[in-house]
């Protein structure tokens, strides 16, 4: 019988006492959290470059890695581009492990007790996120959050998809998108000559020489260490799968400052995002108009920082702007939630190629996975255009836009680079390893894809590198285990055009 981790055993009594009608439910599924999760760890430890990982060693029956201390681990073939949970146990020198934070404890890798207790924290919370799906309805969304909210299991390859530390169980039902809250903003008065604002601060979030800025409740609770005034209304809004970004009903999206490690990354603005922001977003209009329409970018309206990244936000138009008549706009995170055919995903899969190429080519890496890219579909369901929205880590290249007489923006620090496979892996690692892949659900459903379309895309060096070379990913694990390494790492994962190994 598994013994509950004290992760799971803190959450479950916990929602004892906030909601004990949810107990049972949390209960049956922790299971198939443990193996989502584990599902996730196990794509990582077979794919990533970990420096206690000796050998790899693929067999009929699994793959089996050794050690650098000789041990021996043996699970399923990884097949790195699967989103079912399909890893149930491992083994560890005989000794079989269905838990994924216990697993990593006893592999005692060098900082592997911090990851573990993210780990713990992951499987419990997708319990919860789980748990409370009950009663929800199976029909197509009609509001535009509804579709963030339908994301329930979080990053699809990211064992930390639900790790939210910091966040009591109450908080995550409070705050989190899949348990389908309305949260109240509060509206944090600043002096307007105190703060960095670009863009254009909507008029009803001022109040005469002050800006009203929008503060998270968790962010102002257990950072800003701010009661809520009691005569601040606030202002009501729906999370959006970020959870740190929420929509206001018939309005634009606000995104917050949240202070807190959600996956990987603690999520406040920087003052050098908000410096950037109204440059990055008339740059968009201009590359926007490149792609003969099958690409918008939304704008940011209004960014605003009290010299923090505490203290910040930004207002930009939601991606609902852009659907016509009849038209739904989804994020592409949901599309796994719709039930797809191959011809289907094979026509969504060349336009999202189509437009990403052609801005690669062009001089930009955009960041499009399943969180920043939508889709716009048709009445009856085809995919007709993309719309893409927070431009804060894209990547620009001067020399390509100047090679194609594109006006090279006044942009400064790490969005500005000319290195050819940092703008490929910023591209491929989250659109075709991120995006594409969670979509797809397997190696060999984006492959199909990839075959029905990468014969017609327009030449290029960018699209010789994605039909020959391995896929960029994230090494998500990795930098979990490196703290004193900053900046991304990567793993390279078998290309689908060229390998039979899923």
């Amino acid at each position: 019988m598994h013994r509950p981790s004290s992760d799971e055993a803190e959450v479950a009594a916990e929602l004892a006492d906030v909601r004990p009608e949810l107990a049972p439910r949390h209960a049956a599924e922790l299971p198939g959290a443990r193996a989502a999760v584990l599902t996730r760890l196990w794509r990582a430890l077979a794919h990533e470059p970990l420096p206690w990982v000796a050998r790899r060693e693929p067999s009929r029956d699994g793959l089996t890695l050794r050690l650098s201390d000789g041990r021996r681990l043996h699970g399923p073939r990884a097949d790195p581009y699967a989103t079912a949970a399909y890893v149930t146990a491992v083994d560890l020198d005989g000794t079989p492990y269905d838990d994924p934070a216990r697993l990593l404890t006893d592999l005692a890798v060098p900082h592997g007790a911090a990851f573990a207790a993210e780990l713990g924290h992951s499987v419990a919370s997708l319990a919860l996120s789980r748990a409370g799906q009950e009663g929800h309805s199976k029909e197509w969304p009609v509001l535009e959050w509804e579709w963030e909210q339908r994301v329930v299991d979080g990053h699809p390859f990211h064992p930390n998809c639900r790790s939210r530390p910091g966040f009591s169980v109450a908080e995550q039902l409070a705050y989190g998108p899949e348990h389908r809250p309305v949260v109240t903003l509060g509206l944090m008065p600043v002096r307007a000559d105190e703060c960095l604002v670009t863009g254009a601060w909507p008029d009803g979030m001022r109040d005469g020489e002050r800006l009203l800025i929008p503060v998270h409740p968790w962010q102002a609770e257990h950072v800003l260490k701010r009661p809520r005034d009691p005569y601040d209304t606030g202002i009501a809004a729906h999370p959006l799968m970020s959870l740190r970004t929420l929509a206001l009903p018939g309005g634009p999206h606000v995104k917050t400052a949240l202070s807190a490690r959600l996956t990987s990354s603690v999520r406040d603005i920087s003052v050098y995002s908000i410096g950037l922001s109204a440059i990055l977003s008339d740059f968009a209009e201009t590359l926007a108009a490149r792609t003969d329409g099958l690409l918008h970018m939304t704008r940011t309206l209004g960014a605003a920082t009290a010299g923090s990244p505490d203290l910040a936000a930004v207002v930009r138009e939601s991606p609902q702007a852009y659907a016509g008549p009849g038209e739904r706009v989804v994020p592409v995170a949901a599309l796994a939630t719709i039930k797809q055919s191959p011809v289907w995903f094979a026509e969504f899969t060349r336009l999202a190629l189509t437009v990403g190429l052609r801005l690669l080519e062009l001089g930009v890496a955009l960041e499009a996975h399943g969180q920043n890219l939508l889709v716009v579909l048709s009445a009856d369901g085809r995919p007709v255009r993309l719309v893409y929205r927070d431009l804060a880590d894209i990547r620009v290249s001067p020399a390509r836009l100047a090679g194609h007489g594109i006006p090279v923006p006044e942009l400064s620090g790490r969005i500005v680079t000319d290195d050819v496979p940092t703008l490929r892996r910023k591209l491929f690692g989250s659109l075709v390893a991120g995006g594409l892949a969670g979509t797809a659900g397997s190696g060999a459903a984006l492959r199909g894809a990839l075959e029905a379309v990468v014969r017609d895309l327009p030449r290029t060096g960018d699209l010789a590198a994605l039909r020959e070379e391995p896929v960029p990913t994230k090494a998500l694990s990795l930098m979990r285990l490196s703290p004193g390494t900053a900046g991304d790492q990567w793993a390279d994962l078998p290309n689908p055009l060229v390998s039979e190994v899923f």
